[in-house]
């Protein structure tokens, strides 16, 4: 099952900035309707450090939007996201 989107703006500080600072879940980073990243966490507070460039994979798609989830199952729902979208940075080598 796709994200439900409860948040959806473009991968800018301005867009991160509307996400509630105390939003828990998943959240998915995109690019020319390609899934770069999918991850979970303080929604707000993961995607302000991959802005920062915590994440050479990320940094280097160069991601446009993302996309969240408020979720309190976030382990179970990433991982179902990561198996059903394959991003690029959440492949895993060897």
């Amino acid at each position: 099952m796709p994200f439900r989107a409860d948040y959806q703006d473009p991968f800018t500080r301005q867009g991160i900035e509307k996400v509630p600072a105390t939003a828990h879940g998943v959240y998915g980073l995109r690019k020319l309707g390609e899934w770069v990243y999918v991850g979970k966490g303080d929604i707000r507070d993961r995607l302000l450090s991959h802005l920062n460039g915590d994440n050479s994979c990320i940094t280097r798609n160069n991601p446009t939007s993302y996309v969240a989830e408020v979720t309190s199952n976030a382990d179970a729902r990433e991982e179902q996201l990561i198996r059903e979208l394959d991003p690029t940075c959440n492949r895993r080598v060897g």
